[in-house]
C-alpha cells in the first residue's frame, strides 16, 4: 500500500517507520516538479491509497484519476484546496491535524507584526544598497493590534501580543462578546477593529461569507498606516485592492504568507511593493510542529486502514457508517 508525502518537508520524519511498520510503503516527492499542476499531482498519486498532503489543489479531476485513493491526510487545519464533494462521491477522507501547529502560525504572525512595525524589510535593503536611509516608526509597545478569528491561532497570537505590551481587540463571528471577554480580550464589531487597529490580523477559514473579507471597501475602513498580516488563507484577501492601498500609502505595510495563487507567480505586483514582508505558506511550519503533523497524519492513516473513524479529525462525509477501507 502506497503512502505519498506531498507536504513541505515530509520527505522523511516520525510518519515513515510508523507507516512501514503497518504494512504501507512511504513514498517521497519529487521536489522539483510543481505539484500544483493537476497532470503532475495525478501522476504522483499513481497507486496511491493515501497522501500526506500540503497546499496542492484537489480537484474533482484529481480525485477521479486518483482510483486507488483512499486518504488525504492535509497537513494543518486548512482543506479548502480539497473538492469535498468530489471525495465524498468516490468515498476518500479528508484529514487534517489540528491542535499541532498553531504556536508555529502565531510566532509567525508576531515576527511579521515586528518586522514591519520596525521597517523591514525596507530597512534591511537600503542597508544592502548602500543609502543608509534613516526613518522612524511608531513603538510596537502600547499599538493596538486588532484580530479577525480566535480560533486557537489567534488565541496563540494574542497571549504573545499582550506580553509585548501591544492591546489586543478582536472579532470572531462564532464568539459572543462575554466569550471573548473572558479570553481578556477586548470585543469589537469588524468596523470597529478596523477603524481602531494599528495591526489587522487574519486568522479565519475561507467560506462564502469570508471569501475576499479584505477588499476596496474594508481597506477604506482600516484606519490610514495600518498594518495588514494574512498567515490564514490568501483568498481572505482582493490582492489588486490590497496593492491599491499599499500604493497610495493607506496601508503602511502588509505581511503575507498566503495567497490566492500558489506559488506567488512571479509578475505578481506584491512583489515590486516596497513595505511587503512575503513567505511560502510556511507559517505552521518549524521542527515540534513539523514532527507532530506528520506523526498524527500518520496515525489517522494507520488507524482507518485498521477500521477505526477518528471523527474529531475528518473533514468529510460527515455522518458516514458505510466507509471501509477496501471498496
Amino acid at each position: 500500500m502506497k503512502v505519498r508525502c506531498l507536504a513541505l518537508n515530509a520527505d522523511q520524519g516520525p510518519h515513515f517507520p510508523m507507516l512501514e511498520e503497518h504494512g504501507f510503503t512511504p513514498l517521497p516527492a519529487i521536489r522539483e516538479v510543481n505539484f500544483h499542476q493537476s497532470e503532475i499531482l495525478i501522476d504522483q498519486l499513481r497507486d496511491c491509497v493515501a497522501v500526506i498532503a500540503g497546499t496542492e489543489p484537489y480537484t474533482r479531476a484529481v480525485i477521479e484519476a486518483s482510483p486507488e485513493l483512499r486518504v488525504i491526510a492535509r497537513i494543518g487545519v486548512g482543506f479548502d484546496a480539497v473538492d469535498l464533494a468530489a471525495c465524498d462521491d468516490h468515498g476518500v477522507v479528508v484529514t487534517t491535524t489540528p491542535g499541532v501547529n498553531h504556536h508555529a502560525v502565531a510566532e509567525h504572525a508576531i515576527a511579521m507584526v515586528m518586522a514591519l512595525g520596525r521597517g523591514f524589510p525596507d530597512r534591511d535593503r537600503f542597508v544592502r544598497e548602500g543609502s543608509w536611509k534613516r526613518f522612524s516608526t511608531p513603538r510596537i509597545q502600547g499599538s493596538t493590534l486588532g484580530l479577525i478569528g480566535l480560533g486557537r491561532i489567534g488565541k496563540a497570537v494574542a497571549q504573545r501580543a499582550v506580553g509585548l505590551g501591544m492591546r489586543v481587540i478582536a472579532y470572531d463571528p462564532g464568539l459572543n462578546d462575554e466569550a471573548i471577554r473572558e479570553l481578556g480580550i477586548e470585543p469589537r464589531e469588524l468596523d470597529d477593529l478596523y477603524g481602531e487597529s494599528d495591526y489587522v490580523s487574519l486568522h479565519l477559514p475561507v467560506t462564502e461569507e469570508t471569501h475576499h473579507l479584505i477588499n476596496r471597501e474594508s481597506l477604506s475602513r482600516i484606519k490610514r498606516g495600518a498594518v495588514l498580516i494574512n498567515t490564514a488563507r490568501g483568498a481572505l484577501v482582493d490582492e489588486p485592492a490590497l496593492c491599491e492601498a499599499l500604493e497610495s500609502g493607506h496601508l503602511r505595510g502588509a505581511g503575507l504568507d498566503v495567497f490566492e495563487v500558489e506559488p506567488l507567480p512571479l509578475d505578481s505586483p506584491l512583489l515590486k511593493l516596497d513595505h511587503v514582508l512575503l513567505s511560502g505558506h510556511l507559517a505552521g511550519l518549524d521542527q515540534q510542529s513539523q514532527h507532530d503533523t506528520l506523526t498524527m497524519a500518520a496515525e489517522t492513516i494507520i488507524s482507518l486502514q485498521q477500521g477505526k473513524w477518528p471523527a474529531h479529525v475528518i473533514q468529510n462525509l460527515q455522518g458516514s457508517t458505510e466507509w471501509r477501507w477496501s471498496r
